[in-house]
């Protein structure tokens, strides 16, 4: 955990300093840029030091086997990691004759910024090298989001207090050395220097390097072009091996003087293209690059930043360090998306290698939804590529002896990639999480295209899925039996609450989508006869529930187990599951995240008010958020039920869950699907918004540490601003045919131009729930009391 803030305040930007080298692996993801196809850590421009270096692309892994200690029919064979690919980013520099490493000499300063604005990382500082010579590093770093393909770098180096000889090493660099990362050897050695070298190229200040992986058989291309700016007498050569490519610039400077590099990275991959088409790929790439040149990529960025943060901003008054983590949160999870085009969005997006760089339900749960709100034409594209991916999830059902399709809980290319099945495979919730966004989409956008053509075939597969799993019984109940629900700490239940609630929206949704394409549907073998039994099954599915408690259940006798001993675990034991054996935990009643409060907020129309209220605060006693996906998901009903204080340190947990490292795992990547659901928290929590097919409905209230909230949505080819404050809300329609809306109950007329005002009524306080000792938001945060 970072104890003490590492960046100053500002809300519209990150700023470091000074450089703390202790915490270079988490600076590094925080600094990460990404357009959702290629992404780069924050690492320094020169190379060293280093926590753990990381260039990626989108869908680039390599295949290792998996470890079993006792194997199963059924078990997946094969594992997936997402590698570090060929580093474009790399400038060493050489000052007199000592090589630039602010681990030696005097650092004087050093400031790092992410521009949230305009999309760019720069760096400033000023160096002695032990022999005495100073020297001021400026540089700038982008990953383009108009030109995919492109990453780059401006380099400046100038002389300070006296003439001294600089040299500027910018290298392609495959195979770098990383830190161990995997506890499985064959894992390992299956991931040591994964890139066999295809081919290399340096020409003037073109450089080239083409290389394979042994096991998945993926290629991939990565060339570099630079603009050199330099004193009279500036010099250039460039030389390549299998694995480093280099452009070596030598510069006299005079006191003032400086040294210039423009360097242009370009990046391309394919599973089945040959060497010289994807090596032509990032030619190509390359030659459009430079015909923008630098200054054009940087306006090009801040451009469509612009177009971003005008659809997207959530703007907070009263707390100037959430509205810094806000901005950073949406950025970050438009980096994660931006640019996917038919790939999938990881959970640490292409910040780092954690979870071994896979996509999980994390995406349709949590991210999708933002951007379903936001930028829906990077819905489109996630939710395509689950449909590519189809055939994968089809073979994955018959191997388990089901109907429909299988979706994997982790993977990189569509196939399954847990090993602990049941906290895997038996979390066949996914498959109504892939639905339930197919039809949020699909009603927020109404686009008939999609619908038809991709959303029909998701929908028919994974109801297709759950009447295969379920059965009725003699009574007509549907029941869903040995899954795992949200909560990783209660595996191989019976009728898991949010499971049977999601798979009946997806039962309703399918048979909704065979009556509206019939067509469509008789290709899949759908018909009216296969839609009626999802209907009766979805009419039918059985919701646990305690009479005597007054409670739902999490799953079928959750709450007739034994509760945790709480008062026996102690501060450093937490997360439960790197100290106690999960034989212990799945007995007993602990929750990990949110499940039926998660399942409260999808399905929030199956619950009374008053159910939600006990609801919560049965479940807050026992739910322990060890995951980074809970505290959204608590903010969100926190405020729905009138626990303001609760739902603001919620939201505060997980807006800053990687920039203060509250899980101790930034190093390995951000945790994207918290930072998307920051955005869950303030406008589904305290703006109180709700979109149920053909309604839309704010309950606005704000926590007293804010004074104001104002977020954009778009909807029905609409656009909607919301601003609220203490005492109202102000509902304005920027663009779009008149639409109402529902406030605190109370149908809303709006027409474009003509903002309306509606007050927000007064709330009695409520009494906080007991929650878990050593559990509490943000505990050991440097921000907060």
């Amino acid at each position: 955990m970072i104890t003490e803030s590492c960046f100053s305040v500002d809300r519209w930007s990150l700023k470091e300093t000074p450089l703390r080298l202790e915490l270079l692996p988490q600076s590094e993801s925080v600094f990460a840029l990404s357009n959702g196809h290629l992404g780069w850590r924050g690492n320094l421009d020169e190379g060293e030091p280093h926590g753990i270096p990381g260039s990626y692309l989108n869908g680039f892994y390599e295949a290792h086997p998996l470890p079993y200690a006792e194997g199963g029919y059924g078990y997946p064979e094969s594992g997936q990691t997402a590698i570090n690919v060929t580093n474009g980013k790399v400038l060493r520099l050489l000052v007199g004759d000592e090589p630039f490493d602010l681990r030696y000499g005097r650092l004087h300063s050093h400031e790092r910024t992410l521009d949230l604005r305009a999309g760019l990382l720069r760096r400033h500082c000023e160096w002695t090298s032990p022999a005495g010579s100073t020297v001021r590093v400026h540089s700038t770093r982008l990953v383009s989001f108009t030109q995919r393909a492109i990453a780059a770098v401006a380099y400046e180096v100038e002389a300070v207090d006296a003439p001294v000889r600089v040299v500027v090493q910018s290298e392609l660099i495959a195979n770098e050395q990383l830190p161990a990362v995997s506890g499985d050897p064959r894992a390992a050695a299956s991931l040591k220097s994964p890139l066999e070298p295809e081919e290399n190229r340096a020409s003037g200040n073109r450089l080239l390097l083409v290389h394979s992986t042994r096991r998945s058989k993926l290629r991939i291309a990565t060339a570099a072009d630079h603009t050199v700016d330099g004193p009279p007498g500036t010099r250039t050569s460039s030389e390549s091996t299998a694995d480093v490519a280099r452009l070596t610039v030598t510069a006299q400077l005079a006191v003032g003087e400086k040294l210039r590099i423009e360097k242009m990275v370009a990046y391309g991959w394919s599973s089945m293209r040959s060497l010289p088409a994807v090596r032509d790929q990032v030619e190509a790439a390359l030659a459009a690059a430079s015909s923008t040149r630098w200054e054009g990529l940087v306006e090009e960025q801040r451009a469509y930043l612009e177009h971003f943060w005008a659809r997207s901003d959530v703007e907070v008054d009263g707390d100037d360090e959430l509205q810094q983590a806000v901005r950073f949160a949406l950025f970050h999870v438009l980096q994660a998306g931006a640019r996917a085009e038919q790939r999938a969005i990881p959970g640490k997006g292409l910040t780092g290698t954690g979870y071994d760089g896979h996509t999980f339900w994390d995406t349709e749960a949590f991210v999708l939804p933002l951007l379903t709100y936001t930028s829906p034409g990077a819905v489109v594209e996630a939710l395509r590529w689950r449909q590519s991916t189809l055939p994968a999830a089809r073979d994955r059902a018959r191997q388990l002896g089901l109907r429909g399709a299988a979706f994997p809980w982790r993977t990189i290319d569509g196939s399954e990639c847990s090993a602990y099945w049941p906290a895997g495979t038996a979390a066949f919730h996914i498959n109504a999480d892939i639905a339930d966004s197919v039809i949020r989409y699909v009603s927020a956008t109404g686009d008939e295209d999609f619908a038809r053509n991709s959303g029909v075939e998701l929908l028919v597969e994974t109801a297709r899925l759950w009447m295969s799993l379920g059965h009725h019984d003699h009574r007509g109940a549907f029941h869903i039996d040995g899954v795992t629900g949200p909560d990783e700490y209660s595996a191989i239940v019976n009728d898991n609450t949010y499971t049977n609630l999601m798979a009946a929206r997806n039962l309703r949704g399918a048979a909704h989508a065979v009556d509206r394409y019939p067509d469509e549907a008789a290709a899949l073998g759908a018909d009216d006869r296969e839609a009626t039994s999802w209907r009766t099954a979805a009419e039918s599915m059985h919701i646990p529930y305690n009479e005597d408690l007054g409670v739902h259940e999490q799953h079928a006798g959750s709450t007739d187990r034994q509760p945790w001993d709480f008062a026996a675990t102690r501060p450093d034991q937490y997360p439960l599951m790197l100290n106690f054996p999960y034989f212990d935990i799945y007995r007993k009643q602990v929750v990990k995240q949110a499940d039926l409060v998660l399942a409260m907020y999808t399905c929030g129309d199956c619950f009374d008010a008053e159910h939600k209220a006990r609801n919560f605060a049965y479940y807050e006693s026992f739910t322990v958020r060890d995951s980074s996906l809970s505290a959204c998901c608590q903010a969100v009903i926190a405020a729905e039920v009138g626990q303001q204080r609760m739902a603001y340190e919620y939201a505060v947990e997980a807006a800053f869950i990687d920039l203060n490292d509250l899980h101790m795992n930034t190093r390995d990547g951000l945790h994207i699907a918290s930072l998307a659901g920051t955005w869950m928290a303030l406008v589904g929590g305290f703006g109180g918004m709700r979109h149920n097919e053909d309604t839309l409905m704010f309950v606005p209230r704000l926590p007293e540490k804010l004074s104001r909230l104002a977020f954009h949505i778009y909807i029905w080819g609409r656009c909607l601003r919301v601003e609220i404050t203490e005492g109202d809300a102000t509902y304005v329609m920027l663009a779009g045919e008149p639409m109402s809306i529902c406030h605190h109950g109370d149908v809303v007329m709006l027409v474009t131009g003509s903002p309306t005002r509606c007050p927000i009524p007064d709330t009695p306080a409520q009494p906080s729930p007991k929650r878990p000792p050593n559990c509490w938001p943000g505990q050991g945060s440097p921000r907060r009391e």
